[in-house]
């Protein structure tokens, strides 16, 4: 099997020769490094072409991390690809684990596994992301075995880091790759179709580094919760039965979203658009705390204000 690592980058120049280095340092060695350029303005391409390797390096008009990804996968001749960001680093036996894993268990599509997050100087701020998210001893007793009901376990929390992914070529493809319509989540949009219909794996090793920095800092945002009421539609057209055979309701799961976007813009004091989403979120499926949402938002601000001092009065031990 040939593997190829595909980075996506824009505007890499600081950390890109370190996630470069990471790979070549792999104790079994990836077939191919593939770097896409998506529009950058630094000094990324000099960076890239000035290290004495072979490295496919594709320079393109910006167009966001999952056109990027997908023009990677295009120009990979491996059969399973791996993807790493730019700013971020494999562990020295990344692939060496998930081959090993792969052995085991041939029938998996796809193995991603933990990671741990760095700031800009390296220093480490989580020593376990799935430990920070109460999933670690799970994985732990799987052991690197299939994930039972995955596409169920995935809609409840995304467990796959893209950058410590190893899958396969074709099977992104027929999944359809990365959707560049999406900016946030499609990583789970694509990672919970695969997920429908093939085996995969997580194992409780740490594969990555993660760098945070103010770039790639992850909070709610109007646009990151838009963009999850859109991955869950699209999930739920894609895999309603899977869903329901998993014990999830693709009405709800959509509902659910929508009513966080809902609930976004009430606490910020935007009514109509609140009212917009309990709405959509209760033409999906009926819940009592919507519909009272729903009538809170058309009251007058400063009677919601006075409802909100209550709430917080009363709350307080």
């Amino acid at each position: 099997m040939k593997i190829s690592a595909v980075i996506p980058a824009y505007n890499s120049a600081k950390f890109i020769r370190a996630a470069i280095d990471s790979i070549q340092a792999q104790s079994h060695a990836v077939d191919e490094i593939i770097v896409v350029d998506d529009g950058s303005t630094d000094n990324t391409e000099q960076v890239v072409t000035g290290i004495a390797t072979t490295i496919i390096y594709h320079k393109q008009a910006n167009q966001g991390p999952s056109a990027a990804r997908n023009k990677g996968i295009e120009l990979a001749h491996g059969d399973w690809i791996a993807f790493l960001d730019a700013d971020d680093q494999w562990t020295m036996d990344k692939i060496t684990k998930q081959l090993a894993t792969l052995r085991a268990y041939p029938e998996l599509h796809l193995i991603a596994g933990d990671m741990a997050e760095i700031d800009i100087n390296d220093q480490l701020i989580t020593e376990s992301v799935l430990a920070k998210h109460q999933l670690l001893e799970n994985f732990r007793q799987l052991a690197g075995k299939p994930v039972p009901y995955a596409l169920a376990a995935l809609m409840r929390k995304n467990f796959i880091p893209t950058g410590t992914v190893l899958v396969k070529r074709q099977t992104v493809v027929d999944a359809g790759l990365f959707n560049p319509d999406v900016r946030f989540g499609e990583d789970l949009e694509l990672w919970a179709k695969i997920a429908a219909h093939h085996p995969i794996s997580c194992l409780p090793d740490i594969l990555m580094l993660r760098r945070q920095h103010g770039n790639n800092a992850t909070q709610a945002s109007e646009g990151m919760l838009i963009d999850l009421t859109k991955v869950t539609g699209s999930i739920r057209s894609y895999a309603s039965i899977q869903l329901v055979q998993q014990g999830v309701c693709p009405n709800g799961m959509v509902a659910d979203a929508q009513w966080t976007l809902g609930y976004w813009y009430f606490a910020r004091g935007n009514t109509a658009k609140a009212r917009q989403a309990f709405l959509d979120s209760l033409k999906q499926k009926f819940r009592v705390r919507t519909l009272l949402y729903l009538i809170f938002s058309g009251l007058p601000a400063s009677l919601i204000a006075t409802l909100r001092s209550i709430k917080q009065k009363f709350a307080k031990p």
